[in-house]
């Protein structure tokens, strides 16, 4: 399988540094003696309450809905009963709370965020661990194996051709387009909304191999690895290319190409980065 390995995305998401559903708060909490413990408790969970409210409930979704799916998801991940892709679907589906409405800062909602930062550590510890957890199951060159590390490689160097000259999310998608169709894959659908560039599309090599690695585990698991290399690329040059997503229960899949804005939000963004860690 691709790195990194399953069980080492196991470990990483066991690492959650947040409060869980089962438990109701912060791993190390209620420490002490039992009278201290039932003080930290109830003062546990007054905080807890307080820092969903300072975030627009996205602190309570991630611990209830979001978190428990992903040790799911994880764990057949593992078993080999779930490709990444299915993974990272629901890391980047993650609760969110907003910070900037595009390149304009929502200078209300960072106070918030600095006021929750202020009440949980795990404000801050959570945003660190969404950030390793994405980029490790994204594929960061460093975590491949070396057969990934050159289709990224060699996804990158051809990227320098093919996308020469396209500045914009409409002129990469339209070489993106040229680049599907040169590899038998059929374009389906078009569409453009919100200055995001969505193409639809269906891949030959869904089934190649099923028999022995699993439906899509070719195409996801080791090709999409070129992809990551034009993820690279146009990453460089402020191009947000979204590579393949969505043909769990489908033939299609789906890819976005838009412009690499400066949007914010929590827990993408930690709150140092902002310059509200307190």
């Amino acid at each position: 399988m691709a790195k990194p390995e399953p069980a080492a995305v196991v470990r990483l998401v066991e690492a959650f540094p947040g409060a869980t559903a089962e438990t109701g708060e912060a791993n190390g909490a209620g420490r002490g003696g039992t009278g201290e413990a039932d003080r930290g408790e109830a003062n546990g969970a007054a905080d807890l309450g307080r820092v969903d409210d300072l975030l627009d409930g996205a602190y309570g979704a991630l611990i209830r809905d979001w978190y428990p799916e992903l040790r799911r998801r994880a764990a057949a991940h593992a078993d080999g009963d779930c490709l990444r892709e299915r993974v990272l679907e629901h890391v980047e589906a993650v609760p969110s709370f907003r910070l900037s409405d595009g390149p304009t800062a929502l200078t209300e909602r960072r106070a918030a965020l600095a006021e929750a930062a202020a009440l949980r550590d795990d404000v801050r510890e959570i945003a660190e661990w969404y950030g390793t957890l994405r980029s490790r199951l994204e594929g960061e060159r460093a975590s491949l194996t070396r057969g990934e590390r050159l289709l990224h490689d060699f996804g990158y160097a051809l990227a320098h051709g093919l996308f020469l000259g396209a500045s914009s999310p409409s002129a990469v998608v339209r070489r993106l387009r040229l680049a599907y169709r040169a590899v038998g894959v059929r374009i389906d659908e078009t569409a453009s909304e919100s200055g995001a560039e969505r193409t639809t599309f269906t891949c030959p090599y869904r089934n190649v191999a099923a028999g022995t690695c699993g439906d899509r585990w070719v195409c996801h698991e080791k090709l999409d690895r070129v992809d990551d290399g034009y993820v690279s690329y146009l990453a460089e040059r402020g191009i947000a290319y979204q590579r393949p997503r969505g043909c769990t229960d489908s033939e299609q899949c789906h890819s976005t190409v838009a412009r690499d804005g400066p949007a914010r939000w929590w827990p993408k963004t930690p709150p140092a980065a902002l310059g509200v860690d307190s």
